[in-house]
């Protein structure tokens, strides 16, 4: 009908998991991308002596958080790390590495789930572009593990086809 033909189950099947596969690869790789932009803002505060534009009352400060000495491990800024961490899970989802991509997000998850409660318990004062990172990290996670559990769903479909 008006000159299209129909397309078998499988085959549109196929495709449609394709599509997602790749939606998430890119998804999760611009999520950290977001990241990096958000530590490289907290990095400079690090290092800067200026009001920050962060700066906006007692509770929320960047500049007392980053420059707090719960703001680096040993020589290295916490938002170095940060950067670094979310290279690597860009890369990590551009090389559809699933598992592993999960195991590094959900480590880094609760690394700044342990930085957030330093700012709430110890510090008393909010960062926002930790606060920021730390809902991209979160959604990373919760991606990730999707991805996953995708996989997992789509294997088990095709195994069953199979027998």
């Amino acid at each position: 009908m008006y000159g299209l033909k129909p397309v078998p189950f499988k085959q549109t099947h196929c495709q449609c998991i394709s599509i997602v596969d790749n939606m998430m690869r890119y998804l999760i790789a611009v999520l950290a991308l977001a990241g990096v932009v958000v530590s490289g803002l907290a990095l400079h505060v690090h290092y800067s002596t200026e009001t920050q534009p962060c700066s906006i009352n007692e509770h929320w400060d960047c500049g007392v958080v980053n420059h707090s000495p719960f703001a680096v491990i040993g020589p290295v800024p916490v938002a170095a790390i940060g950067i670094a961490g979310y290279l690597l899970l860009a890369a990590l989802a551009l090389l559809g590495w699933r598992f592993t991509l999960m195991v590094v997000a959900f480590g880094a998850f609760c690394f700044a789930l342990r930085l957030t409660f330093i700012e709430e318990f110890d510090l008393g004062v909010w960062c926002l572009y930790c606060v920021i990172s730390q809902g991209i990290i979160a959604l990373i996670t919760l991606l990730s593990v999707g991805w996953l559990g995708a996989e997992h769903v789509a294997l088990k479909r095709a195994a069953k086809r199979l027998v």
